[in-house]
């Protein structure tokens, strides 16, 4: 099932800050939305509230066209639905299998099904041959795949990337890039990345969004955006003129 996301005139402060102001945008089910935008400006802020991790200090957040608030019993059923995977992969201290099988085991998913569905997760994303090594020896890149396999094991409706290829090889960016494309393929997941690097951007998203000072100053299909910019914020930060 595809599942669109929105905010709604959200705002959100941390110690008396301001991080978010009155922010409005609607992720169209199915698709994979990209947020662009300097450090400080919000993005991380986005996703957790998306992900229903924290409530909006005003507005609200929609998940499929109903208003969610974090703390209810219907925001917990919606969480199960979705996955976050965040730049810094944790792993635990145990085989790349056990990793990748944690949350079904915590669903309560019969082991027979758990082996077949981990195997298949860990095929996808290149590690079917590392499945009994500790997970803790591989490298950022693999641990980074683990994550992505323990992440769509579970088959969330959303899934939402947090510069989940920061500092990663090349090699490394190709393959996870490859198994989001791939994911959202085969599953019509919704998909919202957060990313610094403007040409993932062009490669993943089909829209994208310029979060400046806690607002979407600008956001179209990703060619527009990038090929004709509307806004001159918009151009100064393609371009590199503007500051992080």
């Amino acid at each position: 099932m595809t599942v669109p996301l929105a905010l709604s005139e959200v705002a959100k402060s941390y110690g008396g800050k301001p991080v978010l102001r009155d922010v409005d945008i609607a992720i169209q089910a199915g698709e994979i939305f990209g947020i662009l935008g300097p450090s400080g400006a919000g993005k991380t802020t986005v996703l957790r509230l998306l992900d229903l991790l924290e409530p909006p200090d005003a507005g609200e957040v929609r998940f499929e066209g109903r208003s969610m608030v974090p703390s209810s019993r219907e925001a917990l059923a919606q969480r199960r639905r979705m996955a976050l995977i965040a730049q810094y992969p944790a792993v635990f201290r145990a085989s790349v299998f056990d990793n990748v099988a944690y949350g079904l085991r915590l669903r309560g998913v019969a082991p027979e099904d758990v082996r077949g569905r981990v195997f298949a997760a860990l095929d996808f994303v290149g590690l079917l041959d590392r499945a009994s090594e500790m997970a803790g020896r591989l490298s950022g890149g693999e641990q980074q795949r683990v994550a992505f396999a323990r992440a769509t094991v579970l088959r969330p409706d959303v899934l939402l990337l947090d510069e989940f290829t920061s500092n990663l090889d090349p090699a490394n960016v190709r393959l996870l890039e490859s198994a989001t494309r791939r994911y959202r393929e085969e599953t019509g997941c919704t998909v919202a990345i957060v990313t610094h690097n403007l040409f993932q951007a062009k490669r993943l998203a089909d829209r994208v969004g310029l979060l400046l000072d806690g607002r979407f100053v600008e956001v179209g299909p990703t060619h527009a955006v990038f090929e004709n910019p509307a806004r001159p914020e918009t151009q100064a930060f393609l371009s590199g003129e503007m500051a992080y």
